[in-house]
C-alpha cells in the first residue's frame, strides 16, 4: 500500500521536479571575457557541502620571482561570480586564511555572506600561490601519520619529516617565493588584468594580513578594506596561540559553572581539565576501541594530551562546537576517551586536506619565524609551547624569502576599513581589532557578541558588509542588529543544552 502524500510532500516533489526540468532545459553558461582575461564556465566545490557554486574559471601566469620577470613562471588559479546586471566598477577579492587555504575552495561555504555584496560587485577568488590550483605545496603525508602529529614529534622525526618536504617540492618550486609579499605581487598583477583602478578586499584570518600588506604597498588601488578576525602587522603568528585559548576556555568553562543545568552536569569544567591533563601528559595510558566518524570503522587509539589540545583548540573555533567543550572534558574525565579520538580524527583528517602545508611553512619562515621564542608563562596551559617548537625547529631547515622592511608597521591611511571581531575568538580575540583600529582614520570596529572565529557569514552581517561596501562610510552603519547575537548555552547532557 502506498501511503498517502501530504499537502506538503506533493508539493516538494513538485518544485524538486521543476527544479531538474529547469536545469535541464537551462542554456549552459558561456565563457566570459573581464578585462583582458578569458574565463570559463567552472563549478566550485568545497567537501561536505552538496551545493556546488558556478562560476567563471581561468590561469594566469605570472614570474615566480618577481623581481626575474624572465625566470620561471607559475599558472594562478582565479575564479569569478560575475554581478547578474550592470557592476560597480570595483570588484571585491575574498582573501582566504590558514595561511594554506584557497580561495575557491574555502568559498562555497561562505557564499551566503557575499550574496548581497554580489549584487553589485564581481567576486573575484585567487588561489594565493602555493594553494589550490596556483603550484598547489603539499608535503606528501599519510594520514596516520597525520594523526600522529597531535603529539610533538622528536627532533629527529621533524628534520626528517621536513627535509622529505622540502625534496619533494624543490623541483617545481623556490620555496622562498610564496610568502605574502608575493601574494601582493599577484594580487595586483591580477588587478590589472582585469581592468579594476581600485579593488575592495575582505580577508578572512591570515588573509587579514594579505589584505593590510597590500593596502601598505599599494594604497592608491584601495577603495576598502574588510578585516575579518584580523591579524596585527605586529604579531608574530603563533606567538599568542596558547594565551589566547586558554582565555577563550576560561569564558566557556566561567559560563558552564554560571548555567545551572551545565553546572549539575559538568560541575567545574576547569579542575576538571587539570586533573584530565595531569594524566594523559605522562602517557602510558591503553588503546581504546572507537569508531571513525566519517568512514564508520573501528579504530583503536592511545589517549594522549595531544589529543586532547586538538580538540579544545579547534572546538574553540565557533559557538556551536565550543558549546560542548565543558562536556567533552567531563566525559574524558570521567575515562570516556571515544568521543576525544573520534573528534581528534574528523578535525585534524578534515583540515589537514585545506591546509597546503609548504605554503604554510614558506609564509611562517619568512615572516614569523625569527621573532618566535618560547615564552615561560605558557608551559601551564594545554597547548604550552609545542606550536613554537616545531615552527622554529622547521624554519630552521626551511628556505626563507625577504620580508619587507616596513612588514611589522601598522596599517595607516584614510580609505574605509571595517573590522569584525568575535567576542570569543580563540585565535584573533578583539583587542587585535582595536590595536589594528588605533592607526586607522576612517574605521568602524565592530565585536559580534558571543561568537568565535571568522564571523563574516554570522547573523545581519552579511548585510552590513554590503551596506559598508556601498557607501564606503563605517560611521553610517546601524549595527544594533548585532546585539541580537549570542553565544550558545553550555551542553547539559549528548543531547545539547536545556531547552
Amino acid at each position: 500500500m502506498i501511503p498517502r502524500q501530504s499537502r506538503f510532500q506533493r508539493r516538494t516533489v513538485l518544485g524538486m521536479a521543476l527544479a531538474v526540468l529547469a536545469t535541464l532545459g537551462a542554456a549552459p553558461l558561456s565563457a566570459r571575457t573581464l578585462g583582458e582575461l578569458e574565463f570559463e564556465p567552472c563549478v566550485l566545490t568545497a567537501a561536505g557541502l552538496p551545493r556546488p557554486t558556478e562560476a567563471q574559471c581561468t590561469t594566469v601566469e605570472v614570474p615566480e620571482n618577481p623581481a626575474d620577470p624572465a625566470g620561471r613562471t607559475i599558472e594562478l588559479a582565479l575564479a569569478w561570480i560575475p554581478v547578474e546586471g550592470e557592476a560597480e566598477p570595483d570588484p571585491v577579492f575574498m582573501i582566504a586564511g590558514g595561511p594554506g587555504q584557497s580561495a575557491r575552495e574555502s568559498y562555497p561555504a561562505v557564499a551566503p555572506a557575499f550574496r548581497d555584496i554580489n549584487r553589485s560587485r564581481h567576486l573575484l577568488l585567487l588561489d594565493q600561490r602555493g594553494t589550490g590550483g596556483s603550484n598547489l605545496l603539499t608535503c606528501p603525508i599519510e594520514e596516520e601519520r597525520l594523526l600522529a602529529g597531535v603529539e610533538e614529534p622528536t627532533p629527529e622525526e621533524l628534520r626528517e619529516f621536513t627535509l622529505e618536504c622540502i625534496a619533494s617540492l624543490e623541483e617545481k618550486a623556490d620555496l622562498r617565493f610564496y610568502s605574502t609579499a608575493e601574494a601582493v605581487f599577484d594580487l595586483d598583477f591580477v588587478r590589472r588584468a582585469v581592468g579594476a583602478e581600485q579593488v575592495n578586499l575582505v580577508g578572512v584570518s591570515y588573509g587579514t594580513r594579505v589584505a593590510q600588506q597590500y593596502a601598505k604597498t599599494h594604497p592608491e588601488h584601495v577603495r576598502s578594506l574588510v578585516l575579518d578576525s584580523v591579524v596585527p602587522p605586529g604579531l608574530a603568528l603563533g606567538s599568542e596561540h596558547a594565551r589566547n585559548l586558554e582565555d577563550a576556555l576560561e569564558t566557556h568553562f566561567r559560563r558552564c559553572r554560571e548555567t545551572a543545568a551545565c553546572e549539575e552536569a559538568v560541575g567545574d569544567p576547569r579542575a576538571l581539565l587539570d586533573e584530565l591533563a595531569a594524566r594523559l601528559e605522562p602517557g602510558g595510558l591503553e588503546p581504546v576501541r572507537y569508531r571513525d566518524p566519517t568512514s564508520g570503522e573501528w579504530r583503536e587509539e592511545v589517549p594522549t594530551h595531544g589529543h586532547l589540545a586538538t580538540v579544545l583548540r579547534l572546538y574553540a573555533y565557533s559557538p556551536l562546537t565550543a558549546a560542548a567543550v565543558p562536556l567533552v572534558v567531563r566525559r574524558a574525565h570521567q575515562g570516556d576517551y571515544e568521543a576525544l579520538l573520534a573528534m581528534t580524527r574528523m578535525m585534524v583528517t578534515d583540515l589537514g586536506g585545506q591546509i597546503a602545508t609548504g605554503m604554510h611553512n614558506s609564509v611562517m619562515c619568512t615572516e614569523d619565524a625569527a621573532d618566535l621564542a618560547v615564552d615561560p608563562a605558557d608551559e601551564d596551559t594545554v597547548l604550552g609551547s609545542q606550536l613554537v617548537d616545531v615552527l622554529v625547529e622547521q624554519c630552521a631547515l626551511w628556505p626563507r624569502g625577504e620580508r619587507p622592511a616596513n612588514f611589522r608597521a601598522p596599517l595607516t591611511g584614510s580609505f574605509p576599513v571595517l573590522i569584525l571581531s568575535g567576542e570569543h575568538d580563540p585565535v584573533t580575540p578583539p583587542r587585535y581589532g582595536d590595536e589594528v583600529a588605533a592607526a586607522l582614520d576612517n574605521v568602524r570596529h565592530l565585536v559580534l557578541p558571543g561568537q568565535g572565529h571568522s564571523v563574516l557569514g554570522t547573523g545581519c552581517m552579511p548585510k552590513l558588509a554590503a551596506q559598508f561596501l556601498e557607501s564606503g562610510d563605517p560611521a553610517a552603519l546601524d549595527a544594533e542588529c548585532l546585539d541580537r547575537l549570542a553565544a550558545r548555552p553550555p551542553f547539559s547532557g549528548l543531547y545539547g543544552w536545556e531547552p
